[in-house]
């Protein structure tokens, strides 16, 4: 089976410096049982590609000379099944362009839902150009079908893999250091952290913070102020922002204790599964997909405000054992049921379900 697996614009697949979204495509597919037939289409760029033999089109075109050069690639490339990877108005006109293949469409964040009839109008239009519809967890799934009912085109849930061997980590040695990994955004909850961290800082002084920023230089106008207000604790408090994935793999492994306090549903929740290999004791709001992410391994603190999460942190960090039982049982969750390897089978089923039911719709 050819398998093309379309990256949107701006993606180049760098090693190192590879997103969440990046890392799941390349873990998945360097194990899919396809194996050379599996195609990546990405931005040119790379200085070391996380991949080999990925197919790039010029970086830095436009939206519509990317969808053209693409669009060239994938009639040369003639694939049984071309997934595209998020972007849903460029790869709705890549799929009405290219009738053949199967046209799956990979959600790793919610579909926004209308707002009024003219949107509604304008994503079932582009939504009905894919033959199926891909999320990372069922909660987004469900989300979906609520903000888009009577939605009539299939879809399914194959959730984010975690490499435990590149995340995992002892759940018994760790610092007394208490990890936000997450965009300085609002929707991220990173105001209600840094508030809830400073409280507890003053109350244990020997326990430790540290942010990982993602996104700083487009969202610095409002994050710096919450971000300074950290400043007296010295350097017992780490900041670094936009740091590559290696970076953020070594703190996430040191940390005692992780926060996800999203305010927004996450289509899954990925830095909850990553803070869970690593063996660190989270702290979550369970919103959207990072319920599903964690199970019954986390303390919940929904609304997600500096007071719950005071509370939930405090709770953690006096209470050893529970802290060390959390992070074990969350530990062997993740590595059960989110491995590379199993993840990788279902979504390659999955490709060969879609394909066989298109040969049979052919052949009728």
């Amino acid at each position: 089976m050819r398998v093309a697996v379309v990256m949107p614009r701006g993606s180049l697949m760098e090693r190192g410096r590879a997103n969440s979204m990046e890392t799941v495509a390349a873990v998945l597919n360097a194990r899919s049982r396809y194996g050379a037939d599996v195609r990546i289409v990405c931005d040119a760029g790379a200085v070391d590609p996380v991949l080999p033999d990925l197919i790039t089109v010029p970086g830095g075109l436009g939206k519509a000379a990317r969808t053209k050069a693409v669009a060239g690639l994938l009639r040369d490339l003639a694939p049984d099944i071309v997934e595209y990877h998020q972007q849903l108005g460029p790869a709705a006109k890549l799929a009405r362009g290219l009738p053949g293949p199967v046209h799956v469409l990979y959600r790793h964040t919610r579909i926004k839902p209308p707002g009024n009839l003219f949107e509604r109008f304008r994503y079932r239009r582009r939504l009905r150009a894919f033959d199926h519809l891909l999320f990372v967890s069922d909660a987004a799934c469900a989300e979906f079908r609520a903000d888009y009912p009577g939605f009539g085109g299939s879809l399914s849930a194959v959730c984010n893999p975690i490499d435990v061997g590149v995340w995992g980590g002892s759940a018994e040695q760790k610092e007394p250091l208490i990890l936000f990994v997450g965009r300085a955004m609002p929707e991220k909850g990173m105001d209600a952290f840094c508030t809830a961290l400073a409280a507890v800082l003053d109350r244990h002084r020997d326990w430790r913070g540290a942010l990982m920023l993602g996104d700083w230089e487009k969202h610095s106008g409002w994050a710096a102020p919450h971000v300074e207000a950290l400043a007296r604790f010295g350097d017992r408090v780490e900041v670094h922002r936009s740091a590559p994935v290696a970076d953020v793999v070594a703190m996430t492994r040191r940390a005692a204790i992780a926060v996800t306090p999203s305010r927004v549903a996450e289509a899954l929740g990925l830095t909850a599964l990553e803070a869970h290999a690593a063996g660190a004791a989270l702290v979550s709001s369970g919103r959207g997909g990072l319920r599903e992410a964690s199970g019954p391994h986390a303390l919940y603190v929904d609304p997600p405000e500096a007071p719950g999460l005071t509370e939930a942190i405090l709770r953690l960090v006096e209470d050893p054992h529970l802290r060390r039982v959390m992070a074990r049982a969350g530990q062997v969750r993740v590595m059960a049921s989110h491995t590379p390897e199993a993840r990788v089978v279902q979504l390659d089923d999955l490709r060969q379900k879609l394909v066989d039911a298109r040969t049979r719709s052919l052949t009728r």
